[in-house]
Parts: C-alpha cells; structure tokens; sequence
C-alpha cells in the first residue's frame, strides 16, 4: 500500500442522509476509541499547553470553542480537566452536521456550552473572539488548499492560540485500526471510516508545508501515541 501521498476518498460520516441512530452509533464508538488509544489525553495536553498562564481561580471565563465538535466528548474532557483546576470556562461547539450537534446537546446539558450547527468558516465571532480553537480528528477530513484556509480562519478567529490533533498517516496505525474495527466495531460507519481516516492523515513535513503556506511561523508539532501529532499555535 502507498501512503506517500494523501487520500482524499470520501468518508460515510461525511455524506447526507445516514441515519441518526447509526450517527449514534458511531459517535459512541468513536469516543471509546479516543478514551482509550489516548485521544482525549492528546486534546488535554494541548489545553493545558495553551492555559499554561491562566491563573486558577480567575473569575473571568475562560473561552474555548472546537470546529467540528461532533458529540462534543472533547469538550466533555476539557470541562473535567478545567474543573478540577477550578477554571470557569464557556465552551462553543461547532459542527455542520445538525444529527452531532444533537448528540452533543443531550450529552453536555450541565456544561457551559453553546452548540451552533453551520459550516465553521461561516461562523463569525464579531468582537467576542474565543480564547482558543481547536480541533480533533477534524482536519483530515479537508484537502490540503482547504486546510490551509482552516489555519487562516483559526489564526484569524482565536485570540490567544489554537491546537490541531489528528491522526499521523502510518502503515501500522492503518492495519492496525482495520484489525481492532472488524473485530470489535458494530458500526459500519466506523468499520468503513477509521481505517480510512488514517489513509487521510497527515505526515509532519506536509503539517510544515500546511503551516508555511498559511504564514504561520511560530509554532510545535508534536507526535503522540497512538499515530497522532498535536500542533499548537501560540500568540503570546
């Protein structure tokens, strides 16, 4: 199998009509996978590399918004993380598909947190830009020209930094996945996606020509097990 370039196939995830149980499904299993290769623990490490300065206890909200939130268990992690270091934060979820968002809305009823169902790039902060951005297993799903357009718009949007964790394209990740998928998975969507989503991932040196090309030159690329890199950006 050639993984030197980038697949760009379609995900099931990404077409219309699935139905919402069989979202559902996917979101359930999708969240079990991140427990437990170590995604959520990825995500955490880039919150906690943006809010090295904030001080505990501070009574101002602390603002953090993810594109492509799905059924928003990223934002589930921070919120536990945040309060055991006592931080208030207001959280905002974003994802164009309305069946994520509703998974998201039923999930974190007693969070801090608003959902908005749209296309990230239309959404407009106006003078209330977040703290941070970020994103999780969310950028694979975009070519590399719209890709840079996404480090535009978080560097543009967030006011004092953002954060990417996505998956590293890697022979072993991908047989791996494939394995663990079709023997433990009941959805067809992440039977079908997951291996797929690493054939879509990225190697560091196409995250610095990605970054180069958006003119963002001040930054780390980090690689996590399992098969992942964390990028931060800061402002400040």
């Amino acid at each position: 199998m050639n993984l030197s370039q980038r697949s760009y196939k379609k995900e099931l995830l990404d077409e219309t009509g699935i139905p919402f149980e069989d979202i559902k499904r996917n979101m359930e299993e999708l969240e079990f996978i991140n427990a437990a290769l170590g995604g959520h623990r990825i995500t955490l490490a880039g919150i906690k590399k943006m809010v090295t300065n904030y001080p505990p206890g501070k009574k101002e909200e602390c603002t953090i918004c993810e594109i492509g939130c799905g059924g928003g268990d990223n934002i589930l992690a921070i919120q536990s993380w945040c309060n055991k270091k006592k931080m208030t934060v207001q959280f905002t979820g974003i994802d164009i598909n309305p069946d994520c968002i509703k998974v998201a809305v039923g999930k974190l009823k007693n969070i801090n947190a608003r959902f908005i169902t749209i296309d990230y790039i239309k959404a407009n902060f106006k003078d209330s830009k977040p703290d941070y951005i970020f994103t999780s297993l969310f950028c694979h799903h975009f070519t590399n020209e719209s890709l840079v357009q996404m480090l535009c718009w978080m560097k543009s949007n967030a006011s004092k930094g953002f954060f990417i964790n996505d998956l590293h394209r890697n022979i072993l990740a991908y047989h791996s996945i494939k394995i663990l998928t079709k023997i433990f998975s009941r959805s067809y969507l992440v039977k079908n996606d997951a291996p797929l989503s690493v054939l879509k991932g990225f190697k560091k040196k196409e995250w610095i020509n990605l970054l180069d090309a958006a003119g963002i030159v001040k930054y780390t690329i980090q690689w996590k097990w399992a098969f992942r890199h964390l990028i931060t950006v800061t402002f400040n």
